[in-house]
């Protein structure tokens, strides 16, 4: 069998056999016959209305099986595929498309009619609606890519400034979908539930493994956590990759979880931020018998490690060791390797390393940098504070342009967060800094309380046994929820600018 090189080659892979189910969208199925037949249909349909290779195509849909469809149909055609999320605003969504000078936009009626004519000062912008496109016909001959060319662009919110396009490869996301199946151990068993939006690196890469092993994957748009369960259950569910807040909710608001039959999951993941050892330990008592593996990423470089589940006792709040093809290390201010212990900045080096931002070379300078090992090449400066032990393991500390800046102190909210989760007495804590003339920054938790509240004194005298006293929270303010961004992650600016 040959490999696959671009990404639409996972389709025509041998391990997706034409009766094999590839997705589930609630009580449709799609086999693998009519996903390749359908993304061949829609590639021809874009090409004959103009759409070139390298064009980008905007995919503006809600989780679906016409979403799944479009990404291959567009990668099938030469042209680069934007993944929007349906939550956006019009603002927002017009600004991906004009950053990218999108030639067209794939979406549905409703979404279109939620636009408010936000494009209407888009004139070379094309609207595709109606993705059926029937497969009878010969399709178009397209001109075959270069695994270097651009294949996709996922946008993501930076620390400043609006949302920047990272411009992926077909390598690119190729090498991710291989490596993360090797760590894992995925094969055409697998029943993969998706939660996750398909504008989302991690998310996407669920789509793509599945379908490079001919597995199956269950799409599932969810608002509560029993949702999660009942589909983990009804399906027989192998797989679950997940964030910070659906851990939370799985463990903290969804009483189905003690009495459902989930034996079949047989791995769950995490990344976009690191678990409270605490919730570590109430996934591993609600579900003993499933591994569960903690992720670090961003997606300018997709993964950068993973916390092998046999380590996870013995090195709690871990980010792991480097994923395979991969090498990770971190420099100190002076761009010197990092000794055991000693924090610095995370580097990326491998080949799911992207190809910068679209159309802004300088952010792209800043991120990818020439190996300060003096090795040749590139690799990604992640802008992550890390500190690696003697057995290659790292932990991570904080975002450099996160770090609370307090007494002449740098706080890391990661480790203050784990703290105050530790009490009990929280569902989700998100901690943040904010200005105080007098220290420059005082340290504020926001948090959902888990049952009926501990009063703050309490919670406080506590943390103060945990925590260095400049690390302790001026104040822990309770909330019904956090406010979150369409990938699921708290959204600390948010946070932030409501306090102010």
């Amino acid at each position: 069998m040959i490999p696959p090189v671009l990404l639409h080659d996972l389709l025509d892979g041998a391990a997706c056999a034409p009766e094999r189910v590839a997705i589930v969208d609630g009580d449709r199925r799609l086999t693998y016959g009519a996903f390749r037949a359908r993304a061949a249909a829609l590639a021809g349909r874009l090409a004959a209305s103009g759409i070139n290779p390298g064009d980008r195509v905007g995919l503006l849909l809600p989780k679906s099986i016409s979403e799944c469809v479009a990404i291959f149909a567009i990668a099938r055609a030469g042209a680069v595929f934007v993944p929007i999320h349906p939550s956006l605003r019009p603002a927002q969504v017009r600004h991906i498309l004009a950053d990218c000078s999108a030639a067209a936009l794939l979406t549905d009626d409703a979404l279109r009619d939620g636009l408010e004519g936000a494009l209407d000062d888009l004139p070379g912008l094309r609207i595709i609606p109606d993705l059926d496109v029937p497969v009878d016909g010969a399709a178009p001959e397209i001109p075959r890519a270069d695994p270097r060319d651009l294949a996709a662009i996922l946008y993501t919110s930076g620390s400043t400034g609006l949302p920047k396009g990272v411009m992926l490869s077909h390598a690119n996301l190729i090498a991710g979908t291989r490596i993360v199946r090797t760590y894992l151990g995925i094969g055409p068993q697998e029943r993969i539930l998706s939660v996750l939006p398909l504008s989302f690196d991690y998310g996407l890469n669920q789509l793509l493994t599945a379908v490079e092993q001919g597995a199956t994957c269950v799409l599932l748009s969810f608002r509560f956590g029993d949702e999660v369960v009942r589909a983990v259950e009804r399906h027989r569910i192998t797989g679950l990759a997940g964030v910070p807040t659906l851990w939370a909710l799985l463990t903290r608001a969804a009483p189905s979880l003690a009495r459902a039959d989930l034996s079949s999951l047989r791995y769950i993941t995490n990344s976009g931020g690191a678990v409270p050892v605490e919730t570590v330990a109430r996934l591993r008592a609600a579900l003993p018998q499933t591994r569960i593996v903690l992720m670090y990423g961003l997606t300018e470089a997709f993964r950068s490690t993973y916390l092998p589940p046999e380590e996870i006792e013995a090195r709690p709040g871990s980010i792991g060791r480097a994923i395979p093809e991969t090498e990770i290390f971190a420099v100190n201010a002076t761009g010197k390797r990092t000794r055991p212990g000693e924090p610095g900045i995370l580097m990326h080096r491998g080949p799911t390393v992207s190809m910068g931002y679209w159309n802004r070379p300088e952010d792209t300078a800043r991120v990818l940098v020439p190996d300060p090992l003096g090795r040749g090449g590139l690799v990604c400066r992640s802008g992550d504070i890390v500190v690696e032990d003697e057995a290659g393991f790292f932990t991570f500390l904080g975002r450099e342009d996160a770090m609370i800046k307090t007494q002449g102190f740098r706080v890391s909210p990661t480790e203050v967060e784990a703290a105050l989760m530790e009490t009990g007495a929280f569902r989700q804590v998100a901690v943040i800094g904010l200005p105080d003339p007098s220290i420059g920054e005082r340290v504020h938790a926001v948090a959902v309380a888990a049952g009926a509240p501990l009063p703050e004194a309490e919670v406080l005298r506590i943390a103060r046994a945990k925590l260095a006293p400049h690390m302790v929270p001026r104040a822990v303010e309770t909330v019904a929820s956090l406010p979150v961004t369409p990938n699921g992650k708290v959204d600390y600016k948010r946070l932030v600018a409501e306090r102010r």
